[in-house]
Formats: C-alpha cells, structure tokens, sequence
C-alpha cells in the first residue's frame, strides 16, 4: 500500500535534481559562450579589420537575437512543453557557437551570432519554468539562485579556456567548444520529464491559443508587465554597464594594472555567486518586496562607494560589494515571474520580460561610455545609482509583489 507514494517521492526527488543540474549546466554553457565572444573579440577585429560600429554590432545583433529567440521560444514552451523545447534551445546555441569556428567574415559573425542568442534566449525562460514546476514555492528562488550561480560559473569556465586556448590555437579553435552543449541535448531528453503542472495545464487549458497579448489582457497585469520589464531593464544595463567599463576605469584613473583588473573581475564574480545564494534565501524567506528592496538599495549605495575606492586593497572588496548587490538580484526575476503568471503563459513571460531588458539594458555599455566622455566618475557612478532607486520605486509600485502567491 504505501509503495507508490515511495516510489513516487524517489522519482520526484530525481527529477528534482536533474532538473536543476540541466538548467545550471545550461545556464553555464550559455554564458561560457557569451564571454568566449567577449575574451576573443580583439582577435577578431585584428583578424577581419573590423571597425569600432562594425565589432560593437556583433553583441546588438546577439541580443537581438536574444528577443526574437525569448518570444519564440516562450511560447512553443508554453504549447508544446518545456523539456522538448529546452533541448532544443540549447542545440541551437551550440550548433550556432561552434559555427562561429568558420566564421570568416563579418556578415557570417553576424549571422551566427543571431542564432547564437536566438537559442540563447529562448533557453532562460523555458529552462525557468521547468524549475518552478518542479520545486515547492518556498524553495523557488534558492533554485533559481543556483541555476544563476551555474551561468557565473560557465563566465569564469571561459576565462580559463580562453587563456589557454587563444594564444595558442586562435579564437576559431575556441569556438570549437561550443559542441559540448550537444552531448547536454541528449542527456536533458533522456532523463529529465515533462512536469505535472504543465501536464494538468495542457489538458485543463487550450495551450495552443497562447499568445503575447496574455501580458497584458488587463490593465493590472499590463502595469506588472511593463514593470517588471523595466526592472529587467536596470538589471541587465547594471550589469555590462559595470563589467564592461569598470576594469577600464580602474585602469586610467586608479592606475590599477591588467592583472591587478583581472583580480577585480574574479572578486566581482565571487560577490555575485554569494549576492545570488543570499538572494534566494531572502527571497524565499521574507518575500521578493524585502529581497529587491536591500538588493536595489545595496547596489545603489555600492556602485556610488567605488567612487570612493582609489588602492587595489579597496577596489577588490568594492568589486565583490558591486557584484553582490547589481547582480545578487539575478536568479530572482525568474522565481518571482513563475510565481506571478500562470503555468499556461509561464515560459513566454519570463522570456519576454528578460530578453526585453536584455535587449534595451544591454545598450548600457554604450551609454555609459557616452557619459564618460563629458562627465567625471561620480557623476557617471551616480547616474547609475539612480536607475536602482528607479527600479526599487517601480517595484514598490507592483501590487503582485506586496505578498507571495498573489497572480495578476
């Protein structure tokens, strides 16, 4: 009589673990081949003669990509399941890095590296939802924590790959790597399963009416929505603003050295792998109102204190304080999407709403050199402490977020 609960408790706790062993392997592999473009771009502009515009492209057309893949995908997983359309992002990112070996001239760059961040793109939102289904609500935002932490991991992976691989073998061999995430493919369709929430939720709801417009079919799911978007958007623009340019302020006005830039990358890194850990378990703990409010104001506070920090001895623990707050906060929007939307439109949400901010935040790079150009540090630093308090007021202003469990 009671051996089917057992088996039953065995077989959700394996799927509990494959689940979230696929998804941070995912997320890893992913970001392992979005900064395997960051360590190889100067090769490449060397190698093909690229300009400034034509070499900044490459990552617009990436996170183009990214949106067209995030609203592609969403809703194939919100139709036809998560785990099928998982793999299937993850073979389109992997087929598409591994061609960018043969990339020869800027139009094929181009190119590959939109179906890049079309399978890319489309991985986030479904690879979410299979986690939310599967793990408890008190649980959500650690595990989804954990799967963010696996893209961190992917960053430092590529790091190392690419100082062994580039100035030996070249940027195309590096490229090569990205066949890994096929043998990922088999592996998520041979062990992991659909979900029972989306099982009972395609058999009780018409999954193939599923549309964007299910955003925002009302003015109180509307306004979480555009919300939440803009909360992505600050996300995303805090975290390549900061990445992008602060090893290069440290280098012209603190006069810190390439290695000693490099050491600041690895202590911004180990700050948001921990931000993230502790994130979650707020998040799970005390609700997503106190988690983004200390996160946002943390990173307020933080990126104005760098400002302040002049010596490698103060630059390093500023750098893990910045990547504890900006981007602790990451893994969170997707505990809190699952939670607002219903499982119906879940994949599609989480999709749409990142890969917007990922599309829009990621001009912030450029901005932010714009405003280098005619304002001091302080003035730049502070601008970006502002889209923080921004978003900490646009997040105080969402209903949906006041509680946990409550749907728009």
């Amino acid at each position: 009589m009671n051996q089917a609960p057992v088996a039953s408790a065995i077989h959700t706790d394996s799927q509990q673990k494959w689940t979230i062993a696929s998804t941070s392997a995912g997320f890893a592999l992913e970001n392992m081949d979005v900064m395997f473009l960051s360590f190889a771009l100067s090769s490449i502009i060397t190698e093909l003669h690229l300009s400034a515009g034509q070499a900044g492209m490459i990552s617009s057309v990436t996170n183009l990509g990214m949106l067209a893949g995030g609203l592609l995908f969403g809703l194939l997983g919100d139709r036809y399941g998560r785990v099928k359309i998982f793999s299937y992002t993850v073979f389109i990112f992997a087929i598409a890095t591994t061609a960018m070996a043969f990339a020869n001239s800027i139009g094929w760059i181009y190119l590959f590296r939109f179906l890049t961040g079309i399978g890319a793109g489309g991985e986030y939102g479904v690879g979410i939802a299979l986690i939310s289904e599967r793990f408890a609500a008190n649980k959500i935002g650690r595990m989804t924590s954990v799967a963010a932490i696996g893209g961190q991991i992917g960053a430092a992976l590529a790091a190392v790959l690419a100082a062994v691989i580039l100035p030996t073998l070249g940027w195309h061999a590096l490229f090569f790597l990205g066949l890994i995430p096929v043998a990922l493919t088999v592996i998520i369709r041979r062990h992991v399963h659909e979900t029972p929430a989306f099982l009972k939720a395609k058999r009780s709801a018409n999954t193939q009416s599923v549309n964007l417009l299910v955003l925002f079919n009302s003015p109180r799911r509307a306004y979480q929505t555009v919300g939440l978007m803009l909360m992505s958007v600050v996300q995303i623009a805090g975290y390549f603003g900061l990445m992008n340019w602060l090893p290069s302020i440290m280098q012209k006005q603190a006069h810190v050295s390439v290695s000693g830039s490099a050491m600041w990358m690895i202590a911004t890194i180990a700050g948001m792998v921990m931000g993230m850990f502790v994130f979650g378990n707020v998040l799970d703990n005390i609700g997503p109102r106190w988690a983004f409010g200390i996160f946002l104001i943390g990173a307020a506070i933080s990126v104005y204190i760098f400002t302040l920090a002049k010596t490698t001895a103060t630059i390093l623990p500023a750098g893990a304080l910045i990547g504890f707050f900006s981007n602790g906060m990451f893994g969170g929007y997707g505990a809190v999407i699952s939670e607002l939307y219903p499982v119906t439109i879940r994949s599609t949400a989480n999709n749409v709403i990142v890969n917007v901010g990922r599309a829009i935040g990621g001009f912030s790079s450029v901005a932010i050199g714009l405003l280098m150009e005619h304002f001091t540090l302080p003035i730049v630093m502070g601008s970006l402490a502002g889209l923080y308090i921004f978003s900490f007021i646009v997040m105080l202003t969402i209903p949906a977020l006041v509680k946990r469990g409550v749907t728009a």
